[in-house]
Protein backbone atom coordinates (compact mmCIF):
# COMPACT_ATOMS: atom_id res chain seq x y z
CA UNK A 1 0.00 0.00 0.00
CA UNK A 2 2.91 2.39 0.60
CA UNK A 3 4.08 2.34 -3.31
CA UNK A 4 0.32 2.86 -4.43
CA UNK A 5 0.26 5.86 -1.65
CA UNK A 6 3.22 7.05 -2.95
CA UNK A 7 2.08 6.60 -6.93
CA UNK A 8 -1.21 8.13 -6.45
CA UNK A 9 0.29 11.29 -4.04
CA UNK A 10 3.29 11.83 -6.18
CA UNK A 11 0.94 11.91 -9.54
CA UNK A 12 -0.96 14.19 -7.60
CA UNK A 13 1.14 16.82 -7.09
CA UNK A 14 2.61 16.82 -10.59
CA UNK A 15 -1.33 17.10 -11.90
CA UNK A 16 -2.06 20.41 -10.08
CA UNK A 17 1.81 21.37 -11.10
CA UNK A 18 0.74 20.61 -14.19
CA UNK A 19 -2.48 22.50 -14.57
CA UNK A 20 -0.55 25.80 -13.04
CA UNK A 21 1.88 25.82 -15.91
CA UNK A 22 -1.06 25.61 -18.25
CA UNK A 23 -3.51 27.61 -16.90
CA UNK A 24 -1.14 30.78 -15.62
CA UNK A 25 1.40 32.42 -17.34
CA UNK A 26 4.33 31.61 -15.05
CA UNK A 27 7.51 30.72 -16.27
CA UNK A 28 8.94 27.03 -15.23
CA UNK A 29 11.48 28.63 -12.83
CA UNK A 30 8.94 30.91 -10.75
CA UNK A 31 6.62 27.56 -10.48
CA UNK A 32 9.57 25.67 -9.00
CA UNK A 33 10.92 28.15 -6.63
CA UNK A 34 7.18 28.38 -5.36
CA UNK A 35 7.15 24.88 -4.84
CA UNK A 36 10.45 24.71 -2.61
CA UNK A 37 8.88 27.69 -1.06
CA UNK A 38 5.85 25.83 -0.55
CA UNK A 39 7.18 23.10 0.97
CA UNK A 40 9.32 25.11 3.51
CA UNK A 41 6.28 26.58 4.38
CA UNK A 42 4.08 23.98 4.91
CA UNK A 43 7.51 22.36 7.10
CA UNK A 44 7.57 25.21 9.26
CA UNK A 45 3.97 24.53 10.23
CA UNK A 46 4.62 21.41 10.91
CA UNK A 47 1.82 20.08 8.51
CA UNK A 48 4.12 18.31 5.58
CA UNK A 49 5.77 16.00 7.92
CA UNK A 50 2.73 13.93 8.80
CA UNK A 51 2.14 13.91 5.01
CA UNK A 52 5.35 12.26 3.93
CA UNK A 53 5.20 9.53 6.75
CA UNK A 54 1.54 9.38 4.94
CA UNK A 55 2.59 9.31 0.82
CA UNK A 56 6.68 8.36 1.31
CA UNK A 57 8.29 8.83 -1.74
CA UNK A 58 5.55 11.03 -3.48
CA UNK A 59 6.04 13.61 -0.67
CA UNK A 60 9.70 13.51 -0.47
CA UNK A 61 11.09 13.53 -3.72
CA UNK A 62 9.19 16.83 -5.25
CA UNK A 63 10.58 19.64 -5.01
CA UNK A 64 7.91 20.43 -1.88
CA UNK A 65 9.64 17.77 -0.58
CA UNK A 66 13.10 19.97 -1.15
CA UNK A 67 11.69 22.50 0.24
CA UNK A 68 10.62 20.62 3.34
CA UNK A 69 14.91 19.12 3.82
CA UNK A 70 15.55 23.01 3.79
CA UNK A 71 13.78 23.87 6.46
CA UNK A 72 14.48 20.65 8.60
CA UNK A 73 18.14 21.35 8.34
CA UNK A 74 17.64 25.16 9.40
CA UNK A 75 15.77 24.14 12.30
CA UNK A 76 18.36 21.79 13.52
CA UNK A 77 21.38 24.15 12.93
CA UNK A 78 19.70 26.84 14.61
CA UNK A 79 18.93 24.71 17.44
CA UNK A 80 22.68 23.79 17.55
CA UNK A 81 24.49 26.64 16.34
CA UNK A 82 22.31 29.54 16.81
CA UNK A 83 21.88 32.66 14.27
CA UNK A 84 24.66 31.28 11.81
CA UNK A 85 22.94 28.02 11.65
CA UNK A 86 20.38 29.64 9.47
CA UNK A 87 23.45 29.95 6.61
CA UNK A 88 23.87 26.41 7.37
CA UNK A 89 21.66 24.17 7.72
CA UNK A 90 20.13 23.97 4.16
CA UNK A 91 23.56 23.02 2.89
CA UNK A 92 24.13 20.66 5.16
CA UNK A 93 20.46 18.99 4.86
CA UNK A 94 20.63 18.98 0.90
CA UNK A 95 24.00 18.43 -0.03
CA UNK A 96 23.75 14.97 -1.14
CA UNK A 97 20.77 15.50 -3.66
CA UNK A 98 22.04 18.70 -4.85
CA UNK A 99 25.53 17.13 -5.16
CA UNK A 100 23.80 14.13 -7.14
CA UNK A 101 21.81 17.11 -9.34
CA UNK A 102 25.39 18.49 -10.75
CA UNK A 103 26.85 14.87 -10.89
CA UNK A 104 24.43 13.61 -13.48
CA UNK A 105 23.27 16.90 -14.68
CA UNK A 106 27.20 16.69 -15.86
CA UNK A 107 26.82 13.08 -17.19
CA UNK A 108 23.85 13.54 -18.96
CA UNK A 109 25.58 16.92 -20.94
CA UNK A 110 28.11 14.13 -22.10
CA UNK A 111 25.84 11.79 -23.27
CA UNK A 112 24.30 13.83 -24.53
CA UNK A 113 24.25 16.88 -27.67
CA UNK A 114 22.40 19.76 -26.35
CA UNK A 115 20.36 22.04 -29.03
CA UNK A 116 19.75 25.61 -28.38
CA UNK A 117 15.97 26.32 -29.05
CA UNK A 118 15.64 29.22 -32.36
Amino acid sequence: MDYVNAFWVGGLICALVQILMEKTKMLPGRIMVLLVCLGTLLGAIQVYEPFVEFAGAGASVPLLGFGNVLWKGVKEAVDQYGFLGIFMGGFQASAVGISAALVFGYLASLIFQPKMKK
